[in-house]
């Protein structure tokens, strides 16, 4: 009988592709801002990491 081929699941060609192609920021900020930047995030739909992506094109773009 023929031996099947490791496969990767869908989570895992994710998470290797993304290991790929994104890095992560960390920052740190006072705990009232994170709540109120948090709360204007979600009552405007938007996701967090949109602001902060358009934040950093914008900025680059600016100081290119």
């Amino acid at each position: 009988m023929e031996e099947k081929k490791k496969t990767f699941t869908s989570t895992e060609v994710k998470r290797r592709y993304n290991e790929k192609v994104y890095s992560q920021i960390s920052f740190s900020a006072p705990k009232d801002l994170v709540e109120e930047f948090r709360k204007l995030c979600k009552e405007m739909e938007i996701s967090q990491a949109s602001v902060f992506k358009r934040f950093i094109a914008d900025f680059v773009e600016k100081y290119r």
